[in-house]
């Protein structure tokens, strides 16, 4: 199966000037996180002397250094260097899956021409961390191809009903907004043809600064710090989630500072709170870690993929349901904070698997309510998960 990247390429122009500038961004990257030019320059497939050079040619372009070297404390970036990384960082989290969804389209355009067609399965689900670990593992699959778009929670589910794809990945909240969240799905869902198949669950919440600073703890504390927030696009469902959480508290979005900045993805979001442009964000705890920062648990999501009954015959959708079974991608999945594999690959039919994971809500509240009384925390401390 032919696999295409698109990368950015960083070209800085001087109006008037023919000068140009290439940055490699991940060069500055490697040096900001370990301090070493060196493990940089290897990183890169580049010789010392050669990524040296590079940094005093950005230097000279812009007039002012990009990193700075202390006897004993080996290389770091400016804070010219450190704005330049950073705005790569948010740059990629935001278009790292519209780019994916870009490569797919143009794979799927020009397969016909190629005598490689091993047999495609055409997913369409909310963009998350879990998936992209499936979409690994199935890439190292011989004879099975994978057209993975990127697409909002409520349109995946609209694509299996059209016929778009032939797997919709959805994720639905546990708890006081689960029956609504079902609602929403029910007109899309088909009890008779239908299959759920479990994949995993994830914890979604607050990414706070590095020591949570301003003591956030509650979405109504957001209000209270007067916190500066990036908020999720109208489109996501994670954006549909938070709103839906401000309702339950009688939180006015309005008076949210910043909750009208928007970004496209768990990760982007994170960015602009780790680059300090934002002190806030809701969204996944794995994007929470993946960039430093604190995490406040609010929620437990459960994420599964929906497909036709008949598709489940098939011997791509049966080898796809052995990874997802398979140990490779429970360890993976075990490496993301915050999310936990839930019975990968089990079938189940519309009601059976809305009653399994009920039962499993049911319990979880039982268990809270029946725990020994804990001493009050005291007020804007963050209640860590374990």
């Amino acid at each position: 199966m032919l696999h295409i990247e698109i990368e950015p390429v960083w070209r800085f122009h001087k109006e008037g000037s023919p000068q140009t500038a290439v940055v490699m961004l991940g060069v500055l990257n490697q040096i900001r996180e370990t301090g070493k030019l060196t493990t940089a320059a290897e990183h890169a497939h580049l010789s010392y002397r050669h990524v040296w050079n590079l940094v005093e040619q950005w230097s000279d372009f812009f007039g002012v250094p990009l990193v700075e070297t202390q006897r004993g404390k080996g290389t770091r970036l400016t804070p010219f260097g450190e704005k330049l990384v950073w705005a790569g960082q948010r740059m990629q989290a935001r278009l790292g899956p519209q780019l994916e969804n870009l490569a797919q389209e143009l794979a799927t355009e020009i397969k016909p021409f190629l005598h490689q067609r091993p047999s495609v399965i055409r997913v369409h689900a909310s963009h998350g961390f879990a998936v992209s670990r499936l979409r690994e593992l199935l890439d190292k699959e011989p004879g099975i191809g994978v057209d993975l778009r990127y697409v909002s929670n409520q349109n995946s589910l609209v694509s299996l009903a059209q016929g778009a794809c032939d797997l919709s990945g959805v994720h639905i909240p546990r708890g006081a907004l689960r029956a609504q969240a079902i609602k929403a799905c029910r007109d899309w869902l088909d009890p008779r043809e239908d299959r759920v198949i479990s994949f995993v669950t994830r914890e979604m919440g607050l990414m706070v600064k590095k020591g949570n600073p301003l003591k956030i703890g509650s979405l109504k504390d957001l209000v209270a710090t007067k916190a500066r927030f990036v908020n999720r696009d109208h489109d996501s469902g994670t954006r549909t989630l938070f709103d839906q959480l401000l309702a339950l508290d009688r939180i006015d979005a309005a008076k949210i500072n910043g909750a009208q900045q928007m970004e496209f993805t768990h990760a982007a979001v994170a960015a602009y709170v780790a680059s300090g442009m934002a002190d806030a964000a809701f969204g996944v705890e794995a994007a929470a870690r993946q960039f430093g920062l604190d995490f406040v648990r609010l929620l437990t999501e459960d994420y599964f993929f929906v497909c036709k009954r008949a598709f489940l015959d098939t011997e791509p959708m049966r080898r796809v349901l052995d990874i997802m079974k398979g140990r490779a991608f429970c360890d993976a999945i075990a490496q993301l904070p915050g999310y936990v594999a839930a019975r990968p690959g089990a079938v189940s039919t519309v009601r059976e698997f809305l009653e399994i994971v009920d039962a499993g809500t049911a319990a979880e509240a039982k268990d809270i309510k029946a725990a020994p009384a804990k001493p009050p925390v005291a007020k804007g401390r963050v209640k860590q998960k374990t």
